[in-house]
């Protein structure tokens, strides 16, 4: 049970040179990560990515020599403090695996909130940080050219992890030092160079006999920096692409010469926007280099959160700042966390090759490809139960003493509010979000405060006759289709309830994933209470789209949601 989507009859390789010790920890469209161990010891604990071939290569785009190339460039540029570690690879006739560093923090974007971002002095730590990862890639000739939040990771100290180099190149010849061009379309669109388009366009129209245009994927890869640094300062894209025709924001942007009238632009620190406008030049040759971005007076600047070594000086204290900017407003309307885009073209906008490009185009490319995902959820690793205790066979976390604490507990209904605020994914429901005091005096890790699992979760009291209508309903009113649930489903089986979700997020890209409706047990001083638990579980798009998601559900189910204080 640990393939894609449509693959679960597949087994995984049985000679591998480590266990697998977890199931799914994260996936893409064809792949999925698990955690592994070596086999004779106990540690250090690993994370190992499994490509399904048939998906990959016949179902999605990638093709066999994406995957070679992706191996060598990725190891090619290891080590580095800030780069997911390599570690090695292999094969077997249905699948391939690489065994990579595991990123115990978890997702980066997975903590920022959408629509609104992080404070200036986390925005400026995680932009140093990737500025270091690229430039370090940058100079060993390679260009990343998938840079965008799904592939940032953290460290079990809050440290940014850059990931995922399968849409990587070589833009300089390690022998002979001559740089090269690129013509293939690649990347996110909220996050693309327009170069890149362009010359997607020209060498499409171009007649036989024509030379091939390129750009400088080095360059290209700082436009990416920047939207990054944009969406970390205010927790949205500046437009939904970089195309005059289809995005009035950037057409706003282009016309206004960088001086847009968007609010969001307002949001951004005035410090910092010589910086935004200097890599967002759309005239590639006049870009700021990573170089001079280096030598920028805000990159410089002194932060609290970033010691002498270029990693996180008080890991502790960036978690609390980071797990305090996250809230869910219930008074607020629906649509207020998204801000609507005006509509693009009318072309399909679930087809990402026919947004741009000629639909006859074959050779864009991307790390998440359109692929039919099944009904069938992933066999998902649940993170840590409220009130579960310790395992003996797992280290004790912080999250494992307080929730053990937490077991004796009285369970009575009004008491439940106390119980949840002991736990750190309920802090985004308080009217003022905070971390527990309980929490603070027993982390040791910026995990400790921060779980590497989805904080996209909540707790009802509700039984499922009630609460799975509640949940369909809030979907229908997003408009995104699923499933009434089933008879068995409402009386309350002992498995879990999955409705899958497929829909576009603000940014009109592809958003998919399940919501996934479990039992879970709360030990208490006379008896145990079962309740239910609620997990949003993406598999595909942008992880703020995805929170924005999770968001308007939230509002949209209040009344079935348990929280830390009773502010609905």
């Amino acid at each position: 049970m640990g393939g894609p989507p449509n693959s679960q009859a597949v087994p995984l390789p049985d000679k591998l040179p480590f266990r697998l010790v977890s199931k799914t920890i994260g996936s893409g469209a064809y792949a999925s990560i698990r955690k592994a161990i070596p086999r004779n010891a106990s540690g250090p604990v690993i994370a190992v990515k499994f490509i399904n071939k048939e998906h990959a290569f016949k179902a999605g785009r990638l093709r066999p020599k994406q995957i070679q190339i992706e191996l060598a460039l990725h190891a090619s540029v290891c080590p580095h403090q800030n780069i997911i570690k390599f570690i090695s690879h292999g094969d077997d006739p249905a699948w391939v695996w690489m065994a990579l560093e595991l990123a115990e923090g978890g997702d980066l974007f997975d903590k920022i909130e959408a629509d609104e971002g992080v404070g200036e002095d986390v925005a400026h730590f995680y932009f140093t940080q990737l500025v270091s990862a690229i430039s370090w890639c940058h100079g060993k000739g390679v260009a990343h050219r998938d840079i965008k939040p799904e592939n940032m990771l953290l460290s079990a100290e809050g440290d940014l992890k850059l990931a995922d180099f399968g849409l990587a190149t070589q833009f300089v010849e390690p022998k002979t030092g001559k740089r090269k061009f690129c013509g293939m379309v690649c990347g996110s669109p909220p996050y693309i160079a327009p170069e890149i388009l362009t010359v997607g366009h020209v060498n499409q129209k171009r007649k036989n006999g024509d030379d091939k245009v390129g750009y400088d994927p080095q360059i290209a890869d700082v436009w990416s920096c920047a939207i990054v640094l944009f969406v970390l300062l205010v927790g949205n894209t500046p437009w939904d692409s970089p195309v005059m025709e289809e995005s009035h924001e950037y057409y706003d942007y282009v016309t206004s010469k960088g001086r847009p009238q968007d609010e969001l632009w307002t949001n951004i620190p005035t410090a910092a926007l010589s910086l935004v406008r200097g890599m967002l030049n759309i005239e590639s040759k006049e870009r700021m280099t990573l170089e001079n971005v280096r030598k920028h007076p805000w990159f410089t600047r002194m932060n609290v959160h970033l010691n002498d070594k270029g990693k996180a000086a008080n890991p502790m204290a960036l978690a609390t700042q980071m797990l305090e900017s996250l809230h869910i407003d219930f008074s607020a309307p629906v649509q207020s966390s998204q801000r609507q885009r005006k509509p693009q073209s009318q072309a399909d906008p679930m087809d990402i090759d026919n947004k741009h490009l000629h639909p006859g185009w074959t050779n864009f490319a991307s790390t998440q490809p359109e692929t039919p995902i099944a009904d069938t959820p992933f066999d998902w690793e649940a993170p840590p139960r409220l009130g579960a205790g310790t395992s003996s066979s797992q280290p004790q976390t912080a999250h494992d003493r307080v929730n053990a604490a937490m077991s004796v507990s009285n369970t009575a209904h009004p008491q439940l509010p106390d119980l949840f605020a002991e736990d750190p994914s309920m802090s985004q429901f308080s009217a003022t979000p905070s971390v527990p005091l309980t929490l603070t005096q027993v982390a040791r890790q910026f995990k400790d405060i921060v779980p590497a699992h989805s904080l996209a979760r909540f707790i009802s009291t509700l039984p499922p006759a009630q609460l799975l209508p509640m949940l369909t309903s809030a979907l229908h009113r997003l408009n995104i289709p699923v499933a009434a649930p089933s008879s068995a489903a409402l009386e309350g089986p002992d498995g879990c309830v999955s409705l899958r979700v497929k829909t576009l997020d603000a940014n009109q890209q592809p958003l998919q994933g399940n919501v996934l409706v479990e039992k879970a047990l709360l030990p208490g001083q006379s008896a145990a209470m079962e309740v239910l638990e609620v997990r949003f579980m993406k598999l595909k798009g942008d992880p703020l789209g995805w929170r924005r998601l999770f968001k308007q559900v939230a509002v949209l189910c209040k009344d079935g949601i348990v929280g830390p204080d009773s502010q609905r």
